[in-house]
């Protein structure tokens, strides 16, 4: 463990505890890796929609009422 590591406490769901601790096992890998892992994921995750979020802040709108008369007008709906 790196010196620049921080202790948490994390409380966790007995039967989602009892999956990191069996998939640690098949992984060799520690609970602490393993829930470092699914943080960095999870972030990661969230910094792409930010990016699409921003990529896309351009585009133009459309109020649901008239793409919903769209649908109907088009025979979709």
């Amino acid at each position: 463990m790196s010196t620049l590591t921080k202790r948490a406490t994390v409380y966790l769901d007995p039967d989602l505890h009892k999956a990191l601790r069996l998939q640690s096992i098949e992984t060799s890998q520690s609970v602490s890796e393993l829930i470092n892992k699914a943080v960095r994921d999870e972030l990661s995750e969230d910094l792409d929609d930010l990016a699409t979020f921003d990529a896309r802040e351009k585009e133009p709108t459309i109020e649901f009422e008239s793409f919903v008369k769209g649908l109907k007008r088009d025979g979709i709906l």
